[in-house]
């Protein structure tokens, strides 16, 4: 993260707070101004009552998110992560011996464990206190301070392998924590694992790691992908770890600083309200507790925050990038898809728009069925279907299509199925209808009989002319 931060200054692309700023709301409300009006990386050197600067606003922009993940196009991203998952043809001598490259590839992005690292600079195992960090309190009604941008390093007690999650935090107190995990994530799946056995579960937090490395956890990765090795892909070297001094656990070895940990499985309390990325405020509920056993950290760590709320917010931007790496991937399953669009007014998992090619009589709900099957996917609340010359970028158009193409009756499909935790509007938690609609061109085998009306098109001719006096006379 220093090397990205020291990137970015260079860049212009960070600015340096230096008077006096609380975090009770007020780097909120800045960093809110800021991130709408598509300014730059904040680092506030001089937070009130504490020794510890904040940096927030890291990811707020497309080109900050490029940046961070070292393209000058995310799409390069995915089509990378295509060509190595896509499995090479071994079927003659020639085509192994042209695979070993790709395999060589792929052993490089395979994390390293290191015997310490920068994040072991200070190590305090004797009474160690949450009350050293600047955490925000984000909005008025919050429920409290909140960890905004933590990286959540969890194992299966099954089988060993690691997860990596971002899960707010809610800071009750010096020694404890919420840990917000919905029953969706792979977080919640090792919490029950280890309360059906009887036992604490391990965790540990890093805050403030590598770019790339705080994008996978937040990236949806389908189960039993190591974020990490995806991390190294990302990175195009592996991500060095390093073993936790109290619980048996590896996390990133230049992070800022790393709370070390255990949840109770049969602990519970009280964690919310918090002024999320819908906008709204989700309800305050029962959520397991971190109580925390030690802090490692740099000398002069700097504390990361995300702010959330009424989108755009700088999630958006790492929305967008999700969105274009992961699109390649859905393409392998559904050929179809010609792009895809997640606005950030939907927060991502409340609306999809997809174009597709269409080759025959009710693909587009074929297509929306698929999508509901696709991992996190399945919390999508609206999946909208056009053709394939619809620029699903464009809303305007989008709209324009959706307005004007539907028949409620024959285009729209209502589905029942697990729904986001904090979709406010489900009546039931984590369950609720979703909407499919296929805003697609009819044709007679779907049961429309009549004409279907062409675009109007101006003449290539008259649009050429125009554009010759347009540019000799300034008309």
């Amino acid at each position: 993260m220093r090397a990205f931060m020291a990137e970015l200054e260079k860049r212009g692309l960070l600015k340096r707070i230096k008077v006096e700023v609380d975090a009770n709301l007020e780097i909120t409300e800045i960093s809110d101004r800021v991130v709408k009006s598509g300014g730059p990386a904040l680092l506030f050197e001089n937070v009130k009552g504490y020794q510890i600067p904040v940096v927030t606003n890291l990811f707020g922009t497309l080109e900050r998110m490029k940046l961070a993940l070292n393209v000058d196009n995310l799409d390069q991203v995915g089509e990378a992560l295509l060509e190595i998952l896509q499995p090479p043809d071994l079927s003659s001598l020639i085509d192994k011996l042209k695979a070993l490259p790709r395999l060589a590839q792929l052993s490089s992005f395979l994390p390293k464990t290191v015997k310490s690292g920068p994040c072991k600079e200070v190590i305090i195992k004797d009474n160690p206190s949450l009350a050293m960090l600047p955490v925000l309190k984000c909005w008025p009604e919050d429920g409290g301070p909140f960890i905004t941008l933590p990286l959540v390093f969890t194992k299966d007690p099954e089988t060993g392998r690691r997860n990596v999650g971002m899960y707010r935090m809610q800071v009750y107190d010096e020694r404890t924590t919420g840990m917000h995990w919905h029953i969706h994530k792979d977080g919640a799946e090792h919490f029950n694992k280890c309360k059906s056995r009887g036992n604490r579960m391990p965790v540990a937090v890093a805050l403030g790691a590598d770019p790339a490395v705080i994008f996978s956890a937040a990236a949806p990765l389908p189960a039993g992908i190591d974020e990490m090795i995806f991390a190294g892909f990302l990175r195009k070297e592996p991500v060095e770890l390093v073993r936790c001094e109290t619980v048996d656990v590896d996390v990133p070895a230049k992070a800022e600083i790393i709370l070390e940990g255990y949840v109770d499985p049969w602990e519970t309390r009280l964690e919310g309200p918090f002024g999320d990325h819908t906008g709204y405020y989700s309800l305050a509920d029962y959520y397991p507790v971190f109580h925390l056993t030690c802090i490692t950290h740099r000398k002069n760590p700097v504390y990361p925050a995300t702010i959330v709320g009424r989108p755009p917010m700088e999630d958006a931007f790492i929305g967008k990038a999700v969105e274009r790496i992961f699109l390649p991937l859905i393409r392998l399953q559904l050929p179809e898809v010609k792009d895809m669009n997640m606005p950030p007014e939907g927060v991502f998992h409340n609306c999809v728009i997809v174009s597709i090619k269409k080759r025959y009589p009710g693909q587009a709900k074929k297509v929306m069925s698929a999508l509901w099957g696709m991992g996190l996917m399945m919390l999508a609340k609206l999946i909208i279907v056009v053709d394939e010359d619809v620029n699903v970028q464009n809303i305007s158009e989008v709209m324009w299509r959706v307005f004007n193409n539907i028949d409620a009756g024959r285009d729209v499909m209502m589905v029942e199925g697990p729904v986001d935790a904090l979709d406010h509007s489900s009546p039931l938690p984590h369950l609720g209808t979703k909407m499919g609609i296929d805003a697609t061109r009819k044709w007679p085998s779907e049961g429309h009989l009549r004409e279907w009306p062409r675009d109007i098109i101006m003449s290539e001719d008259v649009k050429k002319e125009v554009d010759r006096k347009w540019e000799k006379y300034g008309i």
